[in-house]
């Protein structure tokens, strides 16, 4: 802890896909409230449309900022510091996030951080709830619908990027070999509890870059294995027994590549922790238990976070804020400007005078 003076309450909002999310947390990392609304139109489009997100955003966060406040029995005057989700993410919701928190801190006259949506994911797994006593340096695995990487995590503010997906994250693969079986989106839980009826050996696909040094992903081609398998049978459903035999040896094929690579990533970072996975994927059952293989046979603990808190919400995004400011950070955010993509690499928040598209 730094010699910043205790501090009232945060609220923290996140938008950076197509979950509405807003939560209050105390200064010492205490969740009073929280909320999270996940766009339903999507569905029946087969994936996120970005303008309809950030519409349903705007339309969404009036009210569920005023219940989150009923929640915690607070008022936006007992709010010290506003927080949003900045970066990467659609650019639209994050627009319209990052917005709407600037507006509730100028009107409030308090100081406003802007938040890396990967940043926040990666330090989740050390909210006091949590109860680990998570200790830096150790290793995160993130593992979602638009990111896929291998992180050691040095300190808040201080990571190395090991390596990263060359194509596809390793949840884009899922909701895409999702929709081929007819399964819908989004398609991680659902192919996920039907390969639960499934052989996870019936097809040999193949474990793109596994056993390659270094730790990068790569999906692309295990998705075109599964449409090549899938194309005999037409364009009508595929029997059941079949399908679930596919999504079973997709899922494995998944599993064993994030093994390979997190073996890879704790060579590369021996002094790690604790092996820590993070994100949407996060949740999927089969990954966590390969994962937390490597951490046994490496020592170490593994921890995940609980599933509401593997996909895209605002608790992280408070807790992003509070670790910044539990080093002594006195942020001046307003001019941060939002970013489709934001770089872990790039801490310090991004000006809206700076010109660098990365």
């Amino acid at each position: 802890m730094s010699d910043t003076p205790t501090l009232r309450p945060l609220l923290a909002i996140e938008t950076s896909c197509d979950d509405t999310a807003c939560a209050i947390l105390a200064y010492d990392g205490r969740i009073l409230a929280e909320e999270v609304l996940s766009q339903k139109d999507h569905a029946k489009l087969g994936g996120v449309v970005p303008e309809i997100a950030a519409r349903a955003h705007l339309d969404a966060l009036p009210a569920i900022v005023s219940s989150v406040l009923q929640k915690a029995d607070l008022t936006l005057s007992d709010i010290d510091i506003f927080a949003a989700t900045t970066g990467p993410g659609l650019i639209g919701g994050l627009i319209v996030g990052s917005s709407y928190a600037k507006g509730l801190a100028i009107a409030m006259g308090r100081p406003f951080m802007a938040i890396n949506h990967i940043e926040a994911h990666t330090l989740t797994p050390r909210l006091p709830e949590l109860e680990g006593d998570l200790q830096f340096p150790y290793l995160t695995m993130l593992v979602s619908g638009g990111h896929c990487q291998c992180v050691s995590v040095k300190d808040a503010g201080q990571y190395v990027r090991l390596g990263g997906t060359i194509d596809d994250a390793a949840g884009e693969a899922f909701d895409k070999v999702a929709k081929m079986l007819g399964l819908g989106w989004p398609g991680g839980p659902a192919l996920e509890k039907l390969a639960k009826d499934g052989r996870d050996d019936s097809y040999d696909l193949p474990r793109p870059l596994k056993g390659r040094a270094g730790c990068d992903f790569s999906f692309s081609g295990l998705k075109t294995a599964v449409s090549r398998l899938i194309e005999p049978f037409g364009s009508g459903a595929l029997p059941r027994n079949i399908a679930a035999d596919i999504a079973a040896s997709f899922q494995r094929a998944v599993a064993d590549v994030m093994k390979d690579r997190a073996e890879h990533a704790l060579e590369m970072a021996p002094a790690s922790t604790a092996l820590v996975v993070a994100g949407g994927v996060a949740a999927n059952a089969t990954l966590r238990s390969c994962l937390e293989g490597v951490a046994h046979a490496h020592g170490i603990p593994f921890l995940a976070p609980p599933l509401r808190l593997c996909t895209d919400n605002a608790v992280m995004v408070g807790w992003a804020a509070l670790e910044r400011l539990h080093q002594g950070d006195h942020p001046d955010d307003i001019p941060t400007a939002p970013r489709p993509r934001w770089p872990l690499s790039e801490r310090t928040a991004f000006r809206a005078s700076v010109s660098d598209p990365a």
